[in-house]
């Protein structure tokens, strides 16, 4: 197995009661991480010299419907009402597998170039086996880890999840690809019947598989309570938004487990309501971040942590004005904690934990080197923040599993103008069931 010795980089390792950042280096044995210290000496491994460089452990985008990557910023102005009419009601049934699989294909690349190690693809337009075994394929080529949370389109409340679906994956393309694990994209009980909501939940636990849901406002609906009874909810259980959960609700699933994505862009965007970065912040847990949709924000994780930074700053600022009279001297919130939700806590909220989000010995070895000798972000005074500063142009390397994604750059993949071609030849196509006749395209 192949040895790589990364030497001169700062390290920020995200690993607790270490320093926020260090020069060390970091010696990767085949897929895993197998020391991390000063001075390492392995002169069977390959040197790479990173000096000027910060390493960080590869970023977690934990919500992504990357089927919608060919629809790119179609829905930059559309409210969520509109999002839903022409994209889930006009368009998304007129897929193929192939448009499934370029967009996969592509979106799971874009991730890598943006940093992305880890992919929550939250795929609900598994239309058939084919459409998901398709989506999957693209994964595959594109070298992302990922989570394949498989969905379907929106169903009636009474209708189950299709099972069957599952398990042809468990038996299939999942077992046969160490990067690629499956989740399952629920309705969920918002938008399920209780009794469908507990057999959806009580058929993922039988499996061991992590099941999402989208709560994008409203009162918690009765299938809320029909799972909690039926204590199904876990630290398997992932909820995508929460917003306008009640307090209570949001104590509860906390206790029980339960992880929580906000995807800050596109929530403050197309309305779905504030992101509750605060109101978990407050019971001493955190958020995940995703990039929700292509078709509406760009897909670059860092810049969802920026915003929810910023965002959740901008909401403490104002309290501590109301409430004292006068701002605030520290900042409630900081660019240490906002790294640790784009990368330990996506691993946590897709059931990576053991495995990424971290640098220390016997983690897989996916990682990230931003550049920091770049204008934009010299002198890197504080690399906790240079990271969060940095853009596509700064992440000059990205390894997933010990296998180099991204070099000088550059993205280690042939044939991306064909594949460019391909997508906006299916992204063309699928627009025409949203725009009339004579539209401006």
């Amino acid at each position: 197995m192949s040895r790589t010795l990364l030497r001169g980089a700062q390290v920020i390792t995200m690993t607790p009661r270490r320093p926020d950042a260090e020069h060390v280096d970091i010696l990767v044995d085949g897929e895993t991480i197998a020391a991390v210290g000063e001075s390492i000496e392995a002169p069977d491994a390959e040197l790479v010299d990173f000096s000027g460089r910060i390493v960080i452990p590869g970023l977690v985008n934990a919500h992504l419907h990357t089927w919608q990557t060919a629809l790119r910023s179609a829905g930059a102005d559309w409210t969520l009402m509109q999002y839903l009419t022409h994209l889930h009601g006009a368009c998304a049934g007129h897929y193929t597998p192939a448009d499934m699989h370029i967009s996969t294909l592509a979106g799971a690349l874009n991730q890598i170039n943006c940093g992305t190690t880890t992919l929550g693809d939250w795929c609900h337009n598994a239309q058939s086996p084919e459409h998901a075994e398709a989506a999957v394929e693209g994964l595959v080529q594109a070298g992302i880890r990922a989570v394949f949370l498989h969905g379907t389109p929106y169903r009636s409340p009474d209708t189950p999840h299709p099972l069957g679906a599952i398990d042809r994956l468990l038996d299939g393309p999942v077992r046969d690809h160490a990067l690629l694990t499956l989740g399952m994209a629920l309705q969920g009980p918002q938008y399920s019947s209780p009794e469908t909501a507990v057999a959806d939940f009580r058929a993922g636990a039988e499996r061991g598989l992590v099941v999402s849901m989208h709560h994008s406002g409203g009162a918690p609906s009765p299938g809320w309570e029909a799972v909690h009874d039926a204590e199904l909810f876990s630290p398997l259980t992932n909820v995508v938004h929460g917003t306008d959960l009640p307090a209570d609700w949001l104590k509860t699933l906390v206790e029980a487990g339960v992880t929580f994505t906000t995807t800050p862009e596109n929530e403050l965007g197309q309305g779905h309501g504030t992101p509750i970065t605060g109101s978990l912040l407050s019971l001493d847990a955190a958020p995940s971040l995703g990039t929700d949709i292509d078709t509406a924000v760009p897909g670059t994780v860092l810049t969802a942590a920026r915003i929810a930074l910023a965002h959740q700053r901008s909401v403490d600022h104002a309290h501590h004005r109301q409430t004292t009279g006068t701002h605030a001297d520290t900042p409630s919130v900081t660019s240490k904690q906002a790294l640790a939700w784009a990368t330990v806590e996506g691993a946590k909220a897709l059931g990576l934990a053991d495995k990424v989000g971290r640098i220390e010995a016997g983690m897989q070895a996916d990682l990230v080197a931003v550049d920091a000798r770049a204008l934009n972000l010299w002198p890197a005074h504080d690399p906790v923040a240079t990271v969060l500063h940095a853009d596509i142009a700064n992440i000059e390397a990205v390894m997933v599993a010990g296998t180099w994604r991204k070099r000088d750059h550059a993205l280690l993949a042939s044939g991306l103008d064909q594949l460019k071609d391909r997508l906006r030849e299916s992204g063309d196509r699928l627009l025409r069931g949203i725009r009339p006749a004579g539209s401006p395209g």
